[in-house]
């Protein structure tokens, strides 16, 4: 149950988005950008790096609903899958790899992110703008993760929820629905 009064049919970051809409904006707005703006990383990537993020903060909502999207996008689940178990054997490239090593020690402290690890990153093929984004990514998704589990969100009671969280994801985007969010009420 969560800590403060949000609306029952929004589980997890909508509720909060909903409940706050004065401070959601520029959180929707640099989200959309970063995971949907231009890029020389897919959208795909994008998403991975925000499981990747979610799921080493162990924010069950967060991890879910960016899986679906991250398998939704690349139109393969078993990849994000592989991720979350081992960034290493993943079958992505070995730039995306070292991106996601980034966001994971980014996860972790921003501190931990050393020139070595920046640089195995650039010798795979990161240019400083995926490395920037990457880290700033990984820094947004930790916020993300700490306002879900620190208000106490709900999860969806229905698992299909997050299909649908995915399909809005990947064809709306981050961006607050014109019509808000009454048509998700049962």
């Amino acid at each position: 149950m969560p800590y403060i009064a949000l609306e029952d049919h929004l589980p997890g970051i909508t509720g909060l988005l909903e409940y706050s809409k004065g401070t959601a904006q520029p959180i929707r707005e640099l989200t959309q950008f970063l995971l949907r703006g231009p890029s020389t990383l897919t959208e795909a990537e994008r998403e991975l790096i925000a499981t990747v993020v979610s799921y080493g903060n162990e924010c069950t909502f967060c991890t879910t609903a960016h899986t679906a999207a991250a398998d939704l996008l690349a139109g393969d689940a078993a990849i994000s899958a592989k991720v979350k178990q081992d960034i290493d054997t993943a079958p992505v490239s070995h730039k995306m790899k070292a991106l996601l090593k980034i966001a994971s020690l980014t996860r972790q402290s921003g501190k931990s992110v050393t020139a070595d690890i920046v640089q195995q990153a650039k010798n795979a093929g990161a240019t400083d703008v995926e490395i920037h984004d990457t880290v700033l990514i990984a820094a947004l998704f930790c916020l993300y993760n700490r306002y879900v589990d620190g208000l106490g969100t709900a999860l969806p009671a229905d698992p299909d929820y997050y299909n649908v969280l995915a399909d809005r994801l990947v064809n709306h985007g981050y961006t607050r629905l014109p019509q808000g969010y009454d048509h998700l009420k049962k």
